[in-house]
């Protein structure tokens, strides 16, 4: 890609995005511990128990930005839109990065990365937190999104990393100006940039890291239902990849590459890729209710049959044509 004149300048301005919500007791420990910086930035998401006023009493320096909608993926963005330096670091609000890392992280992008990657899984890297579930799941995630996009990712679920600033105009992230809520705004944010990184073919170095355990508080994550949300994620990237015809330097071995998608063919191409994740992830939300225990068994329901899970009384039933194709589609029918 072009770089931008930022890039050539001996000490590049760094920005550090820090997304909180309901972190105060954190950002006290955490935000002191950053190094002196270009500008820290912390976008709060509607916090009651005082983040904002904690991280101005704590760095008085600190830029405030209120999130425009709910998720991280939405408070990152946000940040990302404020940031005016060279640079941009994501930093967890509840302690489990490491601020004595970020030097080698920006030493990776002036050796000539786009994007700098932290990876617990390389040698002088490790967790704390991370269990082994978890870690299964995270190398299976990651393999599957190597096999797709033709990547040598190690860590694919891990939030810590740092890239140049012009490198967001590539990515096409959801607008923070958008009113409804958009794809990219929960935690698959970081599964999305790790695959539109891949798409638009930019340089990532990965960058040993090791993952400490929260200070305070209890993580959001929910190891199942966010997996599926990830593996839902991966395959609706490389769908609307094939759409716009994105994955230009990424042919596999012995593939040539694939050809520029022609204008005319891309809100077709895109209404097809829709309808996919649709079937993934109605079919994710179903296994998450089965595993869960909340199934509506009608009347008469035979002995080994599944059941379609009841739409809540406040959400409008899908129509039957739906469930129909969904069920030719999972079949391996041919829908007409």
């Amino acid at each position: 890609m072009e770089h931008t004149q930022a890039r050539h300048v001996t000490t590049p301005r760094i920005s550090i995005v820090v997304p909180a919500m309901n972190e105060a007791r954190n950002l006290e420990v955490v935000l002191p511990q950053l190094p002196p910086v270009h500008e820290v930035i912390v976008v709060d998401g509607a916090s009651t128990d005082g983040t904002v006023e904690t991280a101005q009493r704590v760095l008085p320096a600190v830029k405030i930005v209120r999130q425009t909608r709910r998720g991280k993926g939405n408070a990152l963005v946000c940040g990302f839109e404020a940031a005016t330096g060279d640079v941009v670091v994501m930093f967890d609000a509840d302690g489990s990065a490491d601020a004595a890392e970020i030097p080698r992280f920006v030493q990776a992008l002036r050796d000539g990365a786009d994007f700098a990657k932290g990876s617990r899984v390389l040698d002088t890297g490790g967790s704390e937190d991370i269990t082994v579930w978890r870690s299964w799941g995270n190398r299976a995630l990651t393999s599957l999104t190597n096999l797709l996009f033709g990547t040598r990712y190690t860590d694919l679920c891990y939030g810590y990393n740092a890239f140049w600033r012009d490198v967001v105009s590539r990515l096409d992230l959801p607008s923070p100006a958008a009113e409804a809520p958009r794809w990219g705004d929960g935690f698959e944010i970081e599964t999305v940039l790790n695959c539109r990184i891949a798409a638009a073919g930019l340089d990532v170095r990965e960058v040993a890291s090791v993952e400490r355990s929260r200070i305070y508080g209890v993580s959001n994550l929910h190891a199942v239902r966010d997996g599926l949300r990830v593996v839902r994620t991966i395959l609706t990237e490389r769908w609307v990849c094939r759409a716009l015809g994105r994955r230009r330097s990424l042919a596999f071995p012995g593939q040539a590459a694939p050809v520029t998608v022609a204008a005319a063919e891309v809100p077709v191409r895109l209404a097809a890729a829709r309808r996919r994740a649709a079937v993934v992830g109605a079919f994710s939300r179903m296994v998450h209710r089965r595993r869960s225990g909340s199934w509506a068994v009608g009347d008469g329901a035979c002995p080994g049959h599944i059941p379609v899970p009841r739409a809540p009384a406040d959400r409008a039933v899908r129509p039957a044509r739906f469930n129909q194709k969904a069920a030719r589609t999972w079949s391996g029918e041919r829908s007409a």
